[in-house]
């Protein structure tokens, strides 16, 4: 019998139980990934995708049904202005989820993200996130209408709020949202912690872009497409350059000009230009 004093502060051997835990596991960074992803964009991806089913199945053909971003959420001017502030809120909280999860560690997340740096860093995104609107806007616009042309491409009502006080500030924020919303979880997410997975970077690019395209089927198989060229490009930029910046401008200008563009232009001179 060993009758030596022991303290409770004596620390124990470590076992197999020990080191197995000690183990860093692919389980857990997989799992983090299905989580947000059925929490944001993944969600819509699948619903995006039952919507162009049903749109094929339904009266009438695609290319005579419309779909309306930003719709209004209640008769009452107000409840519909509180609505809207409260829903883009709410899609920010996946952004806040995933900057806590990529700042694991004691990493800074807005680092890993390249949303840090000096003030000649942040001219240059400047720059960089207005030259990519143009190049990715222009042949949307083309894609857009080929899409209607052919039938194919559902017609996109941008904004069904009514003519308030608050509507294009609140286009504006609805535009900012989703430019935050997408490239931090489809691109600065998604692409870092499928690269901690040990994906290719063209793998992790190949995904990013997919997704991308997956959520925008509501509209029709031509912008889906046009969608994950969008994402190849934005993705690259994220990989080669390691900064997110410029893809949440390029976004957010190119939502802000459809979104308002259509008050400001008018509509018949859209429909003249074969957009509408």
């Amino acid at each position: 019998m060993d009758d030596r004093p022991r303290t409770d502060d004596a620390p124990e051997p470590a076992g197999p139980a020990d080191a197995t835990v000690a183990t860093p596991s692919r389980r857990r960074p997989r799992a983090e990934i299905v989580i947000v992803l059925g929490l944001s964009l993944g969600y819509y991806a699948i619903t995006a995708a039952l919507r162009l089913v049903e749109r094929y199945l339904a009266e009438p053909a695609i290319g005579n049904q419309v779909t309306t971003i930003n719709p209004s959420r209640s008769e009452i001017d107000y409840v519909d202005l509180a609505f809207q502030v409260v829903r883009q809120l709410y899609l920010l909280m996946p952004v806040a989820l995933v900057l806590y999860l990529l700042s694991a560690g004691g990493k800074s997340a807005l680092r890993r993200l390249g949303l840090t740096g000096p003030g000649r860093a942040w001219f240059k995104d400047l720059g960089s996130g207005v030259l990519l609107a143009a190049c990715i806007g222009i042949p949307g616009l083309v894609l857009y209408a080929v899409g209607r042309a052919i039938g194919q491409t559902v017609r996109v009502d941008t904004s069904g709020l009514p003519d308030a006080w608050w509507t294009a500030t609140i286009l504006l924020f609805s535009a900012a949202v989703a430019g935050v919303m997408e490239e931090t979880i489809a691109v600065g997410y998604l692409v870092t912690r499928l690269k901690d997975l040990r994906w290719s970077p063209w793998a992790a690019i190949a995904a990013s872009a997919l997704l991308r395209g997956c959520y925008h089927l509501y509209q029709g198989w031509p912008m889906a497409l046009g969608n994950v060229v969008m994402g190849i490009v934005f993705a690259w930029w994220f990989h080669r350059t390691g900064r997110l910046g410029p893809l949440i401008l390029a976004h957010w200008t190119l939502d802000a000009v459809a979104f308002i563009g259509p008050e400001v232009i008018g509509q018949e001179t859209l429909e003249s230009w074969g957009i509408s």
